[in-house]
Parts: structure tokens; C-alpha cells; sequence
């Protein structure tokens, strides 16, 4: 089995679009996901790309990618969000996981950041416990909030 990590490309946005559905899948929420192919396209590859995504190879098919974007912290200063990490079902503890989450820690430590975080949802022990073996911390105590397109809309 030959993997590589690197940087993606437009074209690898149809199947990084496969890999999102199939985590909504796996998150029972696949009504959720709104985005599609050419958005990924449109919003990360434009004059102005909103994230950097990696793509992880397994003999020439891609089997996992990492999006990430960059973001500020008032306490900590420059800092990146790792918005997802994914690897397919069928290529899941085979290595794959470890070398997206290494490159994206690589990427932060070369652009200076303080800070990377992401979320994991709590029934996901697993990744929980890939998580912090690797070094994270799981911060209990705050809570994520969410403003839907419907609440931006009728927000007053």
C-alpha cells in the first residue's frame, strides 16, 4: 500500500465531496450538508481560497483529506481550524489518520501558529482517543454554537 499526503487540487474536490458525505453519513446527518463540488471548488481554489485542504493517496485514489482554515484568537493570536479530518470506512487504522493529522500540525508549526483546534463529536471515542495520544486536549467545559442560514436570516 502506497500513500502519499499532499496538498489537493480542484479536480480532487468531487471525491473530497464522496468523503464529506460519507462522515455525514457515518453522523447520521447527510440532510445537513448543503455544499457541493463546485462550492469546494469555488471556495478553495479562488483569488481568495477560505481554506487548505490535504489529500491522502492510497495507490493513486484519494482515501482521506484534512480542511483546514486559518483563524485569530485574541488570546492566543494566529491559529488554525482543522474543520475536518477524514478517512473512508474501508481505509480507517491503516496509518492514514496519523499522516493527515501530521501534516496538518507540520503546516501550522510552518505558518507560526499558536493554537489548532477542531471538534470531535462526543459519541466518537475512537477519534477521541486518537486525539489525545497524539498530544490534544478535549476541552469539556466550553460549548459550540451554531447560527444556521435560517437563523442568520431572521437574525434581529
Amino acid at each position: 500500500m502506497n500513500i502519499t499526503i499532499r496538498k489537493a487540487i480542484k479536480e480532487d474536490m468531487y471525491r473530497v465531496h464522496e468523503l464529506i458525505m460519507e462522515l455525514a453519513e457515518y453522523e447520521k446527518l447527510p440532510q445537513e450538508v448543503e455544499l457541493i463540488p463546485k462550492d469546494l471548488i469555488n471556495d478553495g481554489f479562488g483569488v481568495k481560497p477560505m481554506f487548505h485542504c490535504f489529500v491522502a493517496e492510497v495507490d493513486s485514489k484519494v482515501e482521506g483529506m484534512a480542511i483546514i482554515y486559518n483563524r485569530y484568537s485574541t488570546w492566543k493570536g494566529k491559529t488554525i481550524h482543522l474543520e475536518d479530518l477524514i478517512v473512508t470506512k474501508n481505509m480507517r487504522n491503516k496509518g492514514i489518520g496519523a499522516l493527515l493529522l501530521d501534516k496538518v500540525i507540520l503546516f501550522g508549526k510552518e505558518m507560526g501558529v499558536k493554537r489548532i483546534s477542531w471538534e470531535v463529536i462526543d459519541w466518537n471515542k475512537k477519534a477521541i482517543k486518537f486525539y489525545e495520544r497524539k498530544g490534544a486536549k478535549l476541552i469539556n467545559d466550553w460549548s459550540i454554537i451554531h447560527l444556521n442560514k435560517e437563523g442568520i436570516k431572521n437574525y434581529h
